[in-house]
């Protein structure tokens, strides 16, 4: 299987890396492209997986894409998209436009990985090792079933991510905005 990772570089977001380490056939856009470029790109692979920041229209470029607004993907290429079923989709907010767009795949919700986003979610004040200890440990799950099915991606992801959330309060509100379809 072919997988494409559009993951914009933002140091934020550079936890989720480990996610696509051990996928060997992969191509991973971080910068530097143009959107018809990165459709392109999408057309010729079999499984897309798109990280970092992002908001229900879509996953946000952070200035690292060419692009005629914020997002490198949104809904001109939901077309393109919806003719795979095994992408995932990892943002804040990446639920709704994959509802939106009827789409398939493995996707999260409202995804807290910032004490300001905590803060914006109305959670009670953490500390940052409760939040690094959340993503690092979201990723390295994530990335263990990488390889497989969403399915099997999902199932495993939640029931590992649990063990975490039992004693991390960021863990256990990202884990109820864990979905597949």
């Amino acid at each position: 299987m072919k997988t494409l990772v559009i993951h914009p570089k933002d140091l934020t977001t550079d936890f989720l890396c480990p996610i696509y380490e051990s996928i060997e056939c992969k191509t991973i856009l971080r910068s530097g492209l143009s959107k018809d470029e990165v459709a392109d790109q999408i057309s010729v692979h079999d499984r897309i997986i798109m990280l970092g920041h992002g908001s229900p229209n879509g996953l946000f470029a952070v200035g690292q894409f060419i692009c005629g607004n914020p997002y490198i993907i949104d809904n001109s290429l939901a077309k393109l998209l919806a003719e795979k079923d095994e992408n995932i989709y990892i943002w804040c907010h990446a639920n709704k436009f994959v509802e939106n767009s009827n789409l398939k795949g493995f996707y999260t919700g409202m995804f807290v990985s910032e004490i300001l986003e905590a803060i914006y979610c109305e959670l009670p004040l953490v500390d940052q090792k409760v939040i690094d200890e959340s993503n690092n440990e979201f990723s390295r799950i994530v990335s263990s079933y990488i390889n497989n099915p969403k399915s099997i991606i999902y199932e495993n992801v939640l029931e590992d991510y649990q063990v975490i959330a039992a004693n991390n309060l960021i863990a256990g509100y990202n884990l109820k905005r864990i979905y597949k379809n």
